[in-house]
């Protein structure tokens, strides 16, 4: 299990990082490109691991003392952190001053569009969340349009709360589709019915935000467990999500794996039986069909139009009352979940996989089975070294995820940031629209 003692070591574990005084030896490194990689390490660490003393920033980074007081100072400057006292220890002397980030500094809204709801998070540099709206949507509303003008309504409020003297510096999507992330181009939706669809320039007009970034809701579910949730720690990761369809996010060595040209991770739609149900994709057998939300219904006997939050409300109740069809129509979909976790077991040898979506709602009474499945069709080898566990930060990983794509730009450039602008939610300009963010691994 990643317990907070692990989270903590794998939050202290220094990046050694070249300070000033070695650029010398990085041929071909120039020493503005150098400063700005070290100002990012310094910035990163603060917004993951929370208030740090000089001293503990030089051990966690490998840099020299005097070049972190001149990175503080920088960042200060930027006000994106500020410094004050530390708590007073038992030995003599001041305590030494520790350095924090400000979250008012850099603010990030995060929006999440799925088949039955949009939502809305404000997320400060640190993580820290200001305030988050979910608003369940009847299906037949998907147009991008629509989407767009729901999502606008709902951020508004959250926006108009922000500290008076707040910095937004961007706006991070997770839809579920496959996107092209370097212009926010939705390729295909299927479950929303969309193709082609110039969603990142909709929401930038429409928001009146030019940094606006977007991504498959499960890598960024992925991403915000890696970050802030399960998976804080681990180098190899998997992140399966459950809503109409299948969504898998897929970390390795601390990279996404999004493929060529994105598509990576279309897991639902791998063949789990052959002699199984017609997929929507044209495909039989699709493991969606055997695992997502339609085969819940089918196997608990619910109609057709008990779908989304009514249909996991239901399933709740009824299982919390016994009731064995829906508990023998969880048990069997927890054990293709699981076929399917153990076949990507296979593939990827993670260190975890991580339980997200719907299955999270339903993760104590689907485990049992799941773990079973697993074991099933994993080899004995890197079926040992996977925990399955469910995910922390429940529906709204997707959300942290998607705050957290855009911070990642941040972090990597802070100097490229603009002015705080008192009360006016604009975010800070940027060079070129889209495609100005320096590369990330992330991209």
């Amino acid at each position: 299990m990643w317990g907070p003692q692990q989270k903590a070591q794998a939050l202290e574990t220094p990046s050694r990082i070249s300070d000033g005084s070695s650029a010398s030896s990085r041929r071909g490194v120039a020493a503005d490109e150098l400063r700005r990689h070290n100002l990012a390490v310094v910035l990163d660490r603060l917004h993951f691991s929370g208030p740090l003393s000089r001293s503990e920033l030089a051990e966690r980074t490998g840099l020299n003392r005097s070049t972190i007081r001149d990175l503080i100072g920088e960042l200060i400057g930027l006000e994106l952190v500020e410094e004050g006292p530390g708590v007073a220890n038992s030995g003599p002397g001041r305590p030494s001053p520790v350095a924090r980030t400000r979250p008012e500094g850099a603010v990030v809204l995060a929006l999440e569009l799925t088949v039955d709801s949009v939502a809305a998070r404000t997320v400060g540099l640190g993580g820290r969340v200001y305030d988050e709206r979910r608003e369940a949507r009847p299906r037949g509303r998907f147009s991008p349009e629509e989407t767009i003008e729901d999502v606008t309504l709902l951020a508004a409020p959250l926006l108009a709360a922000l500290p008076e003297e707040h910095r937004l510096v961007g706006v991070g999507i997770a839809v579920a589709g496959v996107v092209r992330r370097s212009d926010g181009f939705v390729h295909l939706a299927p479950n929303l019915g969309w193709h082609d669809v110039a969603l990142g320039d909709m929401a930038a007009a429409a928001l009146g935000i030019d940094r606006v970034m977007l991504a498959n809701e499960a890598d960024l579910g992925a991403l915000g467990e890696y970050r802030r949730g399960a998976g804080v720690g681990v180098g190899h990761l998997i992140y399966v999500a459950g809503e109409v369809g299948i969504g898998t996010g897929i970390i390795l060595n601390g990279s996404p794996m999004l493929g060529s040209a994105g598509y990576a991770g279309e897991s639902g739609h791998n063949l789990i039986n052959p002699g199984g149900h017609r997929c929507r994709c044209g495909a039989v057998g699709c493991w969606e069909t055997e695992a997502g939300e339609e085969a819940l219904a089918r196997r608990a006997g619910l109609p057709e139009g008990v779908v989304g939050q009514a249909l996991l409300d239901e399933l709740t109740a009824r299982a919390g009352r016994g009731d064995r069809i829906t508990l023998d129509a969880l048990d069997e979909v927890g054990r293709w979940l699981g076929l399917g976790i153990g076949n990507l077991i296979n593939s990827f040898n993670p260190e975890l996989v991580v339980i997200g979506g719907l299955y999270s709602q339903l993760y104590p009474y689907l485990e049992s089975s799941v773990k079973r499945g697993a074991e099933e069709s994993a080899l004995e080898a890197p079926g040992k070294m996977a925990q399955i566990l469910r995910c922390e930060l429940g529906v709204n990983a997707p959300l942290m995820g998607a705050a957290e794509l855009v911070f990642g730009e941040v972090i990597a450039n802070p100097a490229a940031l603009g002015d705080p602008v008192p009360g006016s939610g604009s975010a800070a300009p940027t060079s070129e629209k889209h495609s100005s963010r320096p590369a990330s691994v992330w991209d």
